[in-house]
């Protein structure tokens, strides 16, 4: 019995947990990159907004650890956006949006998959914790409560 219940702790803790927290550190980077985006799609609209176009634009760019150079844009008509794999595509501001829009919907579709996933995880990770107590004779109320907490608490903890 013990070693069930010993298999059942190794299967939790070294698979289904890590591959909860790789799927959540995952999905946080890609709601990281939408807010990126939609920080240069809100950037965009202001700079449309002011009519600024066709006029130098004065702004402080940021090198790196909060250390700002003062920067002088020509023609803030056009705009390089970063497209994937390291690669920029120089944009003018209305196709700029409309990439964003685009862009943001893709990556919110891959949140929403990674969401999903993590649901399925965390899903037999309760199915494994009510068999491991099943085994362990632990059937009470406070038993499977425990469970619960477990289960609801999992992306926040580790156990």
């Amino acid at each position: 019995m013990d070693s069930k219940v010993y298999a059942y702790e190794t299967f939790l803790n070294e698979t289904l947990r890590e591959d909860l927290k790789k799927i959540i550190e995952n999905r946080d980077k890609v709601y990281k990159e939408i807010s990126e985006y939609l920080q240069l799609k809100a950037v965009i609209e202001k700079l449309k907004d002011e009519d600024c176009l066709g006029k130098e634009l004065k702004t402080k760019v940021d090198l790196g650890c909060n250390f700002y150079v003062q920067a002088n844009v020509p023609d803030p008509s056009v705009i390089f956006v970063k497209v994937g794999f390291g690669f920029f595509v120089e944009f003018t501001l209305e196709e700029a949006l409309k990439f964003i829009d685009k862009k943001t919907a893709c990556l919110m579709d891959q949140a929403d998959e990674m969401t999903k996933s993590a649901a399925k995880i965390k899903a037999h990770i309760k199915l494994v914790l009510e068999d491991r107590y099943h085994h362990s004779g632990d059937n009470s109320v406070h038993g499977r409560r425990r469970v619960f907490l477990l289960v609801v608490n999992i992306g926040v903890r580790q156990y």
